[in-house]
């Protein structure tokens, strides 16, 4: 146990009181055993994480404890908020009258003291801001003399003062501000300005800075990136196993730019697959406490977006000598299977490797070979290997299903782009046999890789998926009796192959793509962790990220890990006691880190959808309802947008709205999930990101 938890283990048992923060150093150093500035050090981290809490001068307890607890201020447009925690493993949230909220705004984690509680709620009181946030976006706005900032969170209840000099922005752009805060008030200096409020760019740099995330890697990591090499050092490839002369190539979509993965594939004299997945060796170029590695933990991911990409790395590393791109020799960690014919992995072997990409693919050009088409040049040389990889890839997708693994077919939006690399157009994204190959492949070298490790006792990130909360899965039977599906009984233990038999009774129903949402959304969210928990929703014991180390931080985590056994063999009590913690963290941030992106993606996304209909506005669409509520239908058209049509816009009807059912029914009109409508474009809102529609 770190000196961090043995602090907070302390603090748990008992309320320290000291005449002085010095003399509980004291007491906590000669205690442990710790030098003083190690215990000065650790207990700053836990009072700035707001794990404890000084109570009155010279008392200390962690929190939760004493009816104080921590979590997220979720502010709301009159004043009032609400605090999202995790109290007692329960999740719950604390309102927060106006008058006592402290100055917290929306996005402050705070310290908050419980006043009250009862069934209709609890009500408290901010008593720490712990972890202000530091940035947000706005429109600079005059009144009077003086510039404000309407922020775009409009969670954020007041304009709130610019003190910069008006020389770094004007009426109506939009800037970044950092903010000033003191117990009475707060204020603004613009630190960016990212354009005119009105410019599609400036508001999706809007959204990105909302969710702190920059293009740009600062001094030291770029210093850093000078040191790396362009290509692979002889020196480097000793003691890897040679994969140069195999026949090995990367198949990735049109637009990708950097390639963690190369696949190989070849029969032995038994009749069984030889699949040798080949993952971009990073932790042999990103090392433990450097800027770089520091740089991809804060990062954790690349994110992606319509027109850009946010990478975990600078792009030296994850374009240049960390992408596996096409005729150049790279290092890989490997993962070569031996694979039955029944989709068994009967043996394995995981190394570092050298390889030499012979062919680039696409997803496209590889769906041409397997559908015995006419295909590029490249694609055709290894038309044998593509088939071979198709039918081990039926195999294994036969396995899967026969395990329990579910498969929702959630369509996601695909934008088009002009010359200028600018959106113009969004259609639904295809997902054919080649994308599925790929998956199923990654699929397996995670999961071979993750029981390894776990068999071995060996400190990991796993990659778990929980399975669903029972009054989740309630949910979900009651909608489909709702909709006349007869569901099987609900079981004591709640297993994928249940989810799977409900995702059966729901195919080629018209409300199917809605009918998956409504299953997934019951579902818990997948998250990193350094427990071997399993993945529900595909249906494995094991599994674990290892494929994707440019753009994940706990595929890098694992292999750094990995490499360290290959090299020892033998990894000593203490060193396992560092990886435990380093898993640990590493697995705590990355899931942090994802949540951001992925809200940050989908907002961006939103934006894109909505810019690209607002010239669409008076335009008539076919449409399915996707969701039905108390204030009217939403509809998704075939291009993946969603919009909602108001109820007061619905045809004139009593309606009686059943939630159970997702039905809104009058006495001449009736709206289910999966109605196919003609539904025409009234509006489309790029600051609120909302679109409405009206039947047509």
């Amino acid at each position: 146990m770190d000196i961090k938890r043995k602090i907070f283990s302390l603090l748990s048992k008992e309320s320290l009181a000291y005449s002085g923060l010095n003399n509980l150093f004291s007491f906590i150093s000669k205690t442990y055993n710790y030098s003083i500035d190690e215990v000065k050090k650790q207990f700053y981290k836990l009072q700035n994480s707001g794990d404890i809490f000084e109570i009155r001068k010279g008392k200390f307890i962690t929190v939760p404890s004493h009816g104080y607890v921590k979590g997220l201020f979720i502010g709301n447009s009159k004043g009032f908020g609400f605090v999202q925690t995790d109290r007692l493993g329960e999740k719950e949230d604390i309102f927060i009258p106006a008058n006592l909220t402290s100055m917290a705004i929306d996005g402050d984690y705070v310290i908050v003291k419980v006043l009250s509680s009862s069934e209709e709620g609890t009500d408290g009181k901010v008593v720490r801001i712990y972890k202000p946030l530091e940035k947000i976006v706005g429109v600079v706005v005059k009144i009077g003399k003086n510039y404000f900032l309407e922020p775009d969170n409009n969670h954020i209840p007041f304009k709130i003062k610019i003190i910069s000099s008006p020389e770094k922005f004007k009426e109506n752009d939009r800037v970044v501000v950092k903010l000033i805060r003191n117990p009475k008030n707060v204020s603004a200096q613009v630190v960016e300005n990212l354009g005119l409020q009105s410019d599609i760019k400036a508001c999706e740099l809007g959204i990105i800075r909302e969710f702190n995330l920059y293009e740009n890697f600062s001094e030291s990591v770029m210093e850093e990136c000078k040191s790396i090499p362009d290509k692979v050092l002889e020196k480097q490839k000793k003691n890897r196993k040679d994969f140069t002369n195999e026949t090995t190539f990367t198949i990735d979509g049109e637009d990708a730019k950097d390639f963690d993965d190369a696949v190989s594939i070849r029969k032995n004299e038994k009749g069984n697959y030889i699949l040798s997945v080949h993952i971009a060796d990073v932790g042999e170029y990103v090392k433990y406490d450097t800027a770089l590695d520091e740089e991809a933990y804060n990062r954790g991911t690349s994110v992606y977006f319509p027109t850009s990409v946010l990478p975990m790395l600078p792009i030296k590393l994850s374009n240049g000598i960390c992408s596996l791109n096409e005729g150049v020799e790279r290092l890989t960690l490997s993962c070569i299977m031996e694979v039955n014919k029944n989709g068994e992995v009967v043996s394995h072997e995981i190394c570092e490797g050298v390889i030499k990409s012979c062919a680039r693919l696409t997803y496209t050009e590889v769906y041409k070979v397997l559908c015995n088409k006419k295909s590029s040049q490249k694609a055709e040389k290894v038309k044998n290997d593509l088939l071979m990889m198709l039918e081990l890839s039926k195999i294994l997708q036969n396995k899967r299903t026969r395990e329990g693994s579910l498969d929702f077919e959630i369509p996601e939006v695909q934008f088009i782009f002009d010359e200028n690399g600018m959106a113009v157009d969004l259609k639904e994204r295809e997902r054919n046999s080649a994308h599925r190959l790929i998956e199923d492949f990654m699929v397996l070298a995670n999961e071979t890789v993750a029981k390894e490790f776990c068999d071995k006792k060996i400190p990991f990130v796993y990659r778990i998926h929980e399975s669903p909360r029972k009054e989740k899965t309630v949910s979900v039977l009651e909608f489909l009796q709702g909709v006349g599906i007869k569901t099987p009984a609900l079981p004591e233990n709640i297993t994928s192959k249940y989810y799977q038999s409900l995702l059966e009774e729901i195919e080629g129903q018209n409300y199917q793509k809605t009918a998956n949402k409504i299953i997934l959304r019951s579902m818990q969210k997948a998250k990193y962790s350094n427990q071997c928990l399993g993945h529900f929703g595909l249906g494995l014991t094991y599994y674990c990220h290892f494929t994707s180390p440019i753009r994940r931080y706990p595929d890098l985590t694992i292999h750094r890990i990995i490499k360290e056994f290959l090299h020892k063999k033998n990894i000593q009590k203490q060193r396992r006691e560092v990886l435990e913690e380093f898993a640990y963290q590493s697995a705590e941030q990355s899931s942090v880190t994802e949540r951001n992106a992925e809200k940050c993606e989908r907002e961006v996304d939103d934006l894109w959808k909505a810019y690209l209909m607002k010239d669409k506005v008076g335009q008539d669409f076919d449409a399915i309802v996707s969701s039905v509520t108390n204030f009217g239908i939403f509809v998704e058209l075939e291009n993946t947008v969603e919009g909602l049509i108001k109820i007061e816009d619905l045809p004139q009807d009593s309606y009686l709205f059943f939630e159970k059912q997702l039905k809104l029914k009058g006495q001449h009109h009736c709206f289910s999930i999966g109605d196919n409508l003609r539904v025409k474009l009234v509006s489309s809102n790029i600051y609120t990101r909302k679109i409405d529609f009206m039947l047509a």
